[in-house]
């Protein structure tokens, strides 16, 4: 039987709530991780709210889990007290700055979903709302939306086609974060940069993986349609190298420069 691990440790899941401020919040150092288990250090589990009215799934626990070294994000049917589904999401209790990010991650397909890889930082720690996001929006796997928040506002966004459809296998997500530009890679192949002199985000942000939905953005996310069974989104790894660092494993992009 395939093993699967959750997380127990409830009192330390990371709410909206309980946010603590950014200056507050720790600086994260370069890591991979492969998710062998659930790291506790590095991770909180988003269980028991939901973002906003536009939300259509509440956050649980009981939708974050590792099995074979895999990252599962599950997007269930679940009616609760607050909705009729329910989502997973994991967060840094870090925050990072300037460096290198990447996941290889594995969606579902459904309308009205969303299968993000992404970094922020808002009013709930204190800060302005800045953002730098890979969203595969899965009614169309074919393509990932690449975009910035500076102080809320969308910036230097972008839709791009994908080698494979996002729900036929892993793919690399890749995006380099420096005082002068933001490039965006998929397969560690550059697919945007920002242009000279974008306006960018400048706090340091906390790093996400999440898979919800929404019945609110019709026109972004597609209409959303309730799937006949729970649906994943399945994360192979995660890692950070900050800049100027050496690379820090084979499949990492900065290795490219090296």
């Amino acid at each position: 039987m395939a093993k699967i691990v959750r997380s127990s440790a409830i009192g330390l899941v990371f709410s909206w709530s309980t946010a603590l401020h950014a200056q507050d919040l720790p600086k994260g150092v370069s890591f991979f991780d492969d998710f062998e288990t659930i790291d506790e250090t590095l991770w909180g589990i988003s269980d028991g709210w939901v973002n906003g009215d536009w939300q259509n799934c509440l956050w649980s626990g009981d939708n974050v889990a590792v099995q074979n070294g895999i990252l599962l994000l599950d997007f269930a049917i679940q009616p609760n007290e607050k909705r009729d589904y329910t989502c997973g999401e994991i967060q840094s209790r870090h925050v990072y700055g300037y460096g290198t990010y990447e996941a290889r991650f594995r969606t579902a397909a459904g309308t009205g979903l969303n299968a993000a890889f992404f970094t922020y930082i808002g009013p709930q720690h204190g800060k302005r709302h800045d953002e730098i996001d890979f969203e595969v929006l899965t009614r169309d796997t074919t393509a990932v939306s690449l975009n910035t928040y500076v102080d809320s506002a969308p910036k230097n966004g972008k839709r791009v086609p994908l080698p494979q459809p996002a729900d036929d296998g892993f793919i690399t997500y890749s995006f380099v974060w420096e005082p002068d530009g933001i490039r965006w890679y998929v397969d560690g192949v550059m697919m945007h940069e920002t242009p000279p002199g974008a306006v960018l985000p400048e706090n340091e942000q906390k790093i996400y993986a999440s898979f919800w939905g929404s019945d609110s953005f019709p026109n972004w996310m597609g209409p959303f349609a309730e799937p006949e069974t729970n649906l994943t989104m399945q994360v192979d790894w995660i890692a950070f190298t900050a800049l100027g660092e050496a690379c820090k494993f084979p499949a990492s992009i900065v290795c490219l420069d090296e």
